[in-house]
């Protein structure tokens, strides 16, 4: 069985966007203005608190101090969100192996 890509690295690159490397050596830029309109995902449209993304390092998602968390494989692009909008991508690339 294929294991699921995990995020490993994660930064807000400005507005409410943030550049994720997962496991497989995906690099996406995602927007997602679309995904934080409602609930408690609304209160990451605070820019400072939107700055303090965290990568969780057991489940491999991205999480901000007010304990959100938001679902690697929506992010990684294998699936939609269970409701509303997904994020936008603005930008993918894969990572070179080294060595």
């Amino acid at each position: 069985m294929e294991e699921l890509a995990r995020i490993v690295q994660a930064e807000a690159i400005g507005g409410l966007a943030l550049r994720l490397t997962f496991t497989d050596g995906i690099v996406r830029d995602l927007d997602l203005d679309r995904m934080l309109a409602d609930g408690v995902l609304a209160d990451l449209r605070d820019p400072e608190l939107f700055a303090r993304v965290e990568v969780d390092p057991v489940a491999g998602t991205v999480r901000w101090p007010n304990g959100v968390d938001l679902d690697p494989d929506v992010l990684h692009g294998d699936h939609t969100p269970a409701q509303g909008p997904g994020p936008r991508l603005l930008r993918q690339r894969r990572l070179r192996p080294t060595g």
